[in-house]
C-alpha cells in the first residue's frame, strides 16, 4: 500500500449527489488564496517555497511524514559527527529538471542566497531558524553544516518548504528543482502552473499538468468549485461544507497544527502592558467563537499554541472569565467609568486588524470585538491584504493582529515560536521582546534529550500565558473539496503538501 492509501480511509470523505462538470482528464486545478508576488518566485523568497512544495516542484532534503515525524527526502542520510556539526548524505541517482545531477556543491549553491541579504533569495525567516555558521562539501555526495550554537532543531528546519534544492536556472527551467512536476508558469496575483516531470526517479506523475489559481475570498473559491472552473478548492469555507456534500464532491477533513491567534502589539500602545493583554486574553470566549465561526466542520477552542493532546503541547486550558479579565485590568491601572474603561485618563481602545483569505478570519475579529465590548473595552475591527495588515502592526498603527498560522511545519516546537516570539525573529511583528524567552528559546534549541527539550518548551507556552506574548484562539481542521476519483491526496498536518507523483484521477 502506498504511503498515500494509508491515510485515505481517515481522511477522504465520498459525498453523493450531482457533480459539476470539470478540467480534463490528466489535469488539476486547484483553487487556493495568496497568489504569487512574481512571474518567477524564488522558492526561497518570502512564503513561496510553500506554493512550489505543495505543487510538486521542488523539494527540501528532510520532510515531514503524516504523523508529523522526520523522514530523509531528498537526502540519504543526516548525522550529528560533533555538537555544531552535522553531515547529509545525498543519493546518488537524483537529477534537476534539467537533467544535471544533485551533488553537495548544488546543495550548497542552493542554500547560500538564502543567507544573503543582496540576493533575490535572501530569507530573514529561514536564516534565522539554520543559523549557520558555514557549509562545504566532502566529495560529491555529502554536504557538511556548521551552526553557530548546538541545535537540536536543525535537522527539522532542513524541512522547512523554503529551503528549496534548486540547480542552476534557465530560460527553460527557471525554478530548476528535483519534484515529480517542473514549473512552467507564474501570473502575479492569479495562478501558478506546473507540468508532469517524466523522468522523476519516484516514477511518473499520475497528473500531466497542475494549475492553482487564486482568489483571497474563500466564496469565490467556492462559486468556481460549484462552476466546474476548479477541480479542487483547499480551504473550502466551513459554513458550506455539509451543503456541498450534497454536489457530489469529495471532501477532505482533518485536523492540522494551523492556530487562529493575535499578534499584539507589545511596543506600543495599551498592548504593550502585559496585565492588558492578559485581561484581553481572558475576555475572549474561545469555545463560543468555535460554535459560531466553525459551523461544526472542526476546531478546538486554544489555551495553548498546540493542539490539545498533541506533540509538545503543554496543559493550560482556554479561560474564559469576565471577572478576572476586569480584576486584571483594574491591576493595570485602568478606571472603569460608565461602563467604560479608562486607561491614564482616555478610554481604552483597541484597534484589531485581519485579512481576507480564510473565511473565519473576519468573524473572528468581529466576535473579539463584540467580548471587549461586554466588559467595556472599545475596539475597532480593520479588514486588508495580509502584507499591509502585517505592516500596520509592525509600525504600531494597530494593537492586535488575527492570524492564522501552522505552528509546527517542521515538526519541531521552535522554528515558528522563534520567528514569531524572538526578540530578533524574522516575523515577529508586534516587535515582542522579553529576554526570559530569548533564553529559553536558545536553551530549547541547544538540548538534545526530548524529555529536557519538552520541559523547557512547556516553560515558553506557560510564558507565552503568563506573559500575553501572543493570545490563542483556536486551532481548526482543514477542509477541502474535489471533483469524484481523486486519489493519492489526503489532509496534511503541516499543510506543505498537496500533490505528488502519485496524485492522479480514477474512473
Amino acid at each position: 500500500m502506498s504511503f498515500f492509501s494509508r491515510f485515505a480511509l481517515a481522511t477522504c470523505v465520498a459525498l453523493a449527489g450531482a457533480t459539476p462538470s470539470f478540467a480534463q482528464e490528466g489535469s488539476l486545478t486547484i483553487g487556493s488564496g495568496f497568489g504569487p508576488k512574481s512571474e518567477v518566485p524564488d522558492p526561497r523568497a518570502a512564503y513561496n517555497g510553500w506554493t512550489s512544495n505543495q505543487t510538486g516542484v521542488t523539494e527540501t532534503l528532510m520532510g515531514i511524514d503524516y504523523d508529523l515525524d522526520l523522514y530523509p527526502r531528498l537526502a540519504d542520510d543526516i548525522e550529528q559527527s560533533a555538537p555544531t556539526t552535522w553531515r547529509v548524505t545525498l543519493p546518488t541517482d537524483v537529477t534537476f529538471h534539467d537533467g544535471t545531477p544533485l551533488t553537495a556543491q548544488s546543495v550548497v549553491d542552493a542554500i547560500a542566497p538564502i543567507l544573503d541579504e543582496a540576493h533575490a533569495g535572501h530569507n530573514k525567516r529561514i536564516a534565522s531558524l539554520l543559523d549557520l555558521a558555514g557549509m562545504s562539501t566532502d566529495g560529491d555526495h555529502v554536504v557538511v553544516f556548521e551552526t553557530n550554537s548546538p541545535n537540536a532543531a536543525f535537522p527539522w528546519t532542513l524541512s522547512e518548504p523554503g529551503i528549496a534544492i534548486l540547480g542552476a536556472p534557465s530560460d527553460a527551467f527557471p525554478i530548476n528543482a528535483t519534484g515529480p512536476f517542473v514549473f512552467q508558469e507564474a501570473v502575479i496575483g492569479q495562478s501558478y502552473r506546473v507540468e508532469a516531470n517524466p523522468d522523476y526517479r519516484l516514477g511518473t506523475p499520475g497528473l500531466q499538468e497542475v494549475t492553482v489559481v487564486y482568489a483571497d475570498d474563500e466564496s469565490t473559491q467556492a462559486l468556481a468549485f460549484e462552476a466546474g472552473e476548479v477541480d479542487m478548492v483547499i480551504n473550502y469555507p466551513v459554513t458550506d461544507f455539509e451543503r456541498i456534500k450534497e454536489s457530489g464532491a469529495q471532501g477532505f477533513s482533518a485536523p492540522t497544527a494551523r492556530l487562529y491567534f493575535y499578534t499584539v502589539n507589545a511596543a506600543s500602545g495599551p498592548m504593550a502592558n502585559p496585565l492588558i493583554r492578559r485581561a484581553v486574553s481572558m475576555a475572549i470566549d474561545r469555545q463560543g467563537v468555535v460554535d459560531a465561526v466553525l459551523s461544526g466542520v472542526g476546531g478546538t477552542p486554544a489555551g495553548t499554541v498546540f493542539p490539545t493532546g498533541k506533540g509538545w503541547a503543554a496543559d493550560i486550558p482556554a479561560t474564559y472569565d469576565m471577572a478576572g479579565a476586569e480584576a486584571l485590568l483594574s491591576e493595570a491601572g485602568a478606571v472603569k467609568q460608565g461602563g467604560q474603561w479608562m486607561l491614564d485618563g482616555e478610554p481604552l481602545e483597541i484597534d484589531i486588524v485581519t485579512y481576507t483569505g480564510r473565511a473565519p478570519l473576519s468573524p473572528t475579529a468581529e466576535l473579539t470585538q463584540a467580548f471587549l465590548q461586554a466588559i467595556g473595552i472599545k475596539s475597532s475591527v480593520r479588514v486588508g491584504e495580509w502584507g499591509a495588515m502585517t505592516d500596520e502592526i509592525a509600525a504600531g498603527n494597530a494593537d492586535m493582529f488575527l492570524q492564522a498560522w501552522v505552528m509546527t511545519p517542521q515538526g519541531d516546537p521552535g522554528g515558528v515560536l522563534e520567528t514569531l516570539l524572538k526578540s530578533d525573529g524574522g516575523s515577529n511583528s508586534g516587535r515582542y521582546s522579553n529576554p526570559e524567552m530569548d533564553n529559553l528559546l536558545a536553551a530549547g534549541r541547544a538540548n538534545f534529550e526530548h524529555e529536557k527539550r519538552a520541559e523547557i518548551y512547556d516553560q515558553v507556552q506557560e510564558l507565552i500565558a503568563s506573559d500575553g506574548a501572543l493570545i490563542p484562539v483556536f486551532h481548526v481542521s482543514q477542509v477541502n473539496v474535489a471533483k469524484p476519483g481523486l486519489t493519492g491526496y489526503a489532509v496534511h498536518p503541516t499543510e506543505t503538501y498537496w500533490v505528488t507523483h502519485e496524485t492522479k484521477f480514477t474512473e
